[in-house]
Order: C-alpha cells, then sequence, then structure tokens
C-alpha cells in the first residue's frame, strides 16, 4: 500500500478520537512507527490507548511543527527507511494554525501539498486534523492539498483536491508585498561578498539577530547572491528591512527562469548525487519563510529570519 493523506475536519473531541484512535492503534498493529502531534489532545489520546502507550510517539504540535523544511526532511527520512525494511510509518497531525502569522501558515500549507509529491513512494499514512472551529480560509484550503476526507474511519475521495504542482504554481505567481520604501538598498557585483556579508551582519545586529541565527541568515544570504550573480541578469540588488522580531533580506536580478517543479524551489530534499539542486533548498533549512518568485520582470528570493535553532525532537528510529 502506498501514500494516504486524509484531512479530518472534526467538530468536538468525540469526532476527533473516532478518526484519531482507530487510525493510532491500526499503526501499532502494523508494528510501525506511530506519532501523535495534536494541540492540548496528548492525555485525550493518551486515557483511549492507554494499552498502547509505549507503542505510540507522542508530541505537542508547537515542538513538532517549528520549521517546515527540517521536519519535512526528518520525516520524509523515517517513512523512506521505514518503507525500504517493508514497513511504513502513521503520523497523526495537528498544526497551530491560529497561532501563526498568514506568511507561515502558507508555508505550511504549501507542506501540505508537498506531502502528496515526497512521500508518494513511501508506505506514510498521514492524518491532518482540523478544528472546524478554525478560520473559514484555512478549512477551505486544507481540501486543496488532501486527496481524502476522513469521518471515523472512513475514507471518501476530496473533489476539492488541487493537483500539488497546480497549487504550488498559483501560490507561486502570488505577488508579494512591495518592499518598504525606506529599506536599505546595496548593489551586488562582485563574487567577493565579504562588504555585503558585513554590511548583513550590521543590520541583522541592530535588529537583535547574532551567534548561530546570524551566521545561518549570512549563508543563506551569500548562496542566493551567488546564484543571483552566476545565473542571474545584472542589476543585482540586495534590500534589507525589519519585520516583527526579525530582518528581511531580498535578492534581485533581471533574469527569468521557468522552474520545473518544486525540486527547483528548493521544497524538495535533494539526492547526494543532485548536489546542482541543493542550494535552495539549504536556504530554505537555515532561514524561516523563503519566498520565491521568477517573471518577466526579473527574480526575486525573499529571506526571513531568524528561525528557531536546531530542535531537539526525539522520534522513533
Amino acid at each position: 500500500m502506498s501514500l494516504t493523506h486524509a484531512a479530518l475536519p472534526y467538530p468536538d473531541d468525540e469526532a476527533f478520537l473516532a478518526a484519531a484512535v482507530p487510525f493510532l492503534r491500526d499503526g501499532v498493529r502494523d508494528d510501525v512507527p506511530v506519532l501523535a502531534v495534536t494541540v492540548g489532545k496528548t492525555d485525550l489520546l493518551r486515557r483511549e490507548l492507554a494499552a498502547h502507550d509505549g507503542a505510540i510517539t507522542y508530541i505537542d504540535s508547537a515542538a513538532f511543527y517549528q520549521h517546515p523544511a527540517r521536519i519535512v526532511a526528518r520525516i520524509l527520512d523515517l517513512a523512506e527507511r521505514e518503507t525500504g525494511s517493508g514497513g511504513g510509518i502513521r503520523l497523526l497531525g495537528e498544526q497551530m494554525w491560529d497561532a501563526r502569522t498568514p506568511l507561515e501558515n502558507q508555508e505550511w500549507q504549501r507542506v501540505e501539498a508537498l506531502v502528496n509529491l515526497l512521500f508518494a513512494d513511501t508506505r506514510a499514512h498521514i492524518l491532518c486534523a482540523y478544528d472546524r472551529r478554525l478560520p473559514e480560509h484555512l478549512l477551505r484550503t486544507s481540501k486543496l492539498t488532501h486527496p481524502e476526507l476522513a469521518e471515523g474511519t472512513e475514507r471518501r475521495p476530496n473533489p476539492a483536491f488541487q493537483d500539488p504542482h497546480d497549487y504550488l504554481s498559483s501560490a507561486d505567481r502570488q505577488p508579494l508585498e512591495p518592499a518598504p520604501r525606506d529599506s536599505a538598498l546595496v548593489a551586488v557585483r562582485s563574487r567577493d561578498l565579504r562588504d555585503l556579508r558585513a554590511l548583513v551582519s550590521v543590520h541583522a545586529r541592530r535588529h537583535g539577530l547574532g551567534g548561530a541565527l546570524l551566521h545561518q541568515l549570512l549563508v543563506a544570504v551569500t548562496e542566493v547572491a551567488t546564484n543571483a550573480l552566476d545565473h542571474g541578469e545584472p542589476p543585482v540588488t540586495l534590500r534589507m528591512w525589519p519585520e516583527a522580531g526579525g530582518l528581511v533580506c531580498e535578492v534581485s536580478d533581471e533574469g527569468t527562469w521557468a522552474p520545473d517543479g518544486p525540486e527547483h524551489t528548493g521544497h524538495v530534499p535533494p539526492r547526494p548525487h543532485e548536489r546542482a539542486k541543493l542550494g535552495l533548498w539549504a536556504v530554505r533549512m537555515l532561514s524561516g519563510a523563503v519566498q520565491v518568485r521568477t517573471g518577466p520582470h526579473g527574480t526575486r528570493v525573499r529571506i526571513h529570519a531568524p528561525v528557531c535553532r536546531a530542535d531537539g525532537l526525539r522520534l522513533p528510529v
């Protein structure tokens, strides 16, 4: 059996348990790694599944869904290893949608669409819970990114499901908010980027970024600027401006390109032999949200910093 990916819109705890408990119990029966990631429902599930407590890994949503690229890489690695040995994984996931900014939610909605591509050749069974009290636009988007809908133990095809490539392409066509008029603007002309890194450091420290977070930002900006110099069209520029709790760095050039799928925009972990696809993936691993826009008026890569530090999340092995 291949990937299953269903949305579970639930009105109350009873409806949540009616779907979640048998889903997790089936994973225990199949002797595969079982993860239950919820918003405040660990105790509820533990009571219902007390007989299987040691076979289920319970994780708080805030600890699990910290960074899109990093958690995708870890869960995909787990799913591929388990599938390769004849098993699979079960993941019950519930995100803290109403505790995030719109930009953060957009990044996680991308992940929901990407799951259908990245995990297609694995035996991952993923059930995504959505409280029906969430804002309507979040519930509506959940229907676009899940091929199935769940109710109790029943699964039915989702007629609103959108092809993941179409969903991701549409998201990448949404216009970015203009950079503030008072943003710092720097021309990037040489591959010797020491002055550029020094300037980014000054602005980053001014807005509270230092240590490991600053290092990550410098590596990400250097990668994007070098790529623009090597493959874009002049002029190449860097803009910087503050946002709540951090800094935005945007590299732009006059070149245009047509990404051939999400693996070329850094959404897919590259294989060891795919070094050409490492750049934007590494930028996403090091940064917060990364927005890429390309078209007849040039290419822009907008990096948001800071990001959370490397997590200490323990997953079944």
